[in-house]
């Protein structure tokens, strides 16, 4: 994490099991509407919300992901969650975070489907706290169907997360579909970059 050394610093986690262009897409609309000056890319150890059957060994997922932003110098990959290993809270990671760069405004970006979840995740009013998290739309997950009804959260945390909800370019890949292709000899090409499929080729990922 040298290189992140001014400016906002973006936050994107996940499993990233593959990464695809839908994860980069994101990360680019965070930068160019958040006014970011790098992101932070970071693939969890063991999800704390997600079935974890089928999840790639971290080696992989971190060196597709890798692959994926190589030249790309806006973006940077955090093997951060996969050292600490276990169950990867948020928390953790942005106090983390926090410690290694202070003063510095950290954006955590949220898909918006995460939402009505949010109040289910550890010390959310901690992590609240310590950044500023910006949920972005997802496909599927229609803005009307938000409210702050829908989020569990004590005032006056729903309101303004809405206020910061962000539409960037929706774009309808998923990771699970990806694997099922892959599982079905079908191809992948355009929905990951060239260096993640043939990296997925090369080590025989995801074949069943």
């Amino acid at each position: 994490m040298n290189t992140l050394t001014s400016g906002r610093i973006g936050i994107l986690g996940g499993t990233f099991n593959p990464v695809h262009l839908g994860h980069l897409i994101l990360a680019q609309n965070a930068l160019e509407m958040c006014d970011l000056s790098r992101i932070l890319l970071i693939p969890c150890a063991t999800p704390p919300h997600k079935n974890t059957t089928g999840l790639l060994a971290a080696r992989h997922r971190l060196a597709m992901l890798q692959a994926a932003v190589e030249d790309d110098l806006r973006m940077e990959v955090s093997d951060l969650e996969i050292s600490r290993g276990g169950v990867s809270y948020a928390i953790e990671t942005i106090a983390e975070l926090r410690r290694q760069m202070p003063g510095r405004d950290l954006v955590f970006i949220v898909g918006a489907d995460a939402l009505p979840e949010l109040h289910l995740w550890r010390d959310v009013y901690s992590l609240l706290a310590l950044c500023t998290l910006i949920p972005f739309t997802r496909p599927g997950t229609p803005i009307t169907d938000l409210s702050a009804d829908r989020l569990e959260l004590d005032p006056p945390w729903p309101e303004r997360l809405l206020e910061r909800l962000t539409s960037g370019t929706d774009v309808d890949i998923s990771s699970s579909d990806i694997r099922h292709r892959i599982a079905e000899g079908m191809s992948i090409r355009y929905l990951v970059p060239s260096p993640v499929e043939m990296y997925i080729a090369e080590h025989g990922l995801y074949e069943q």
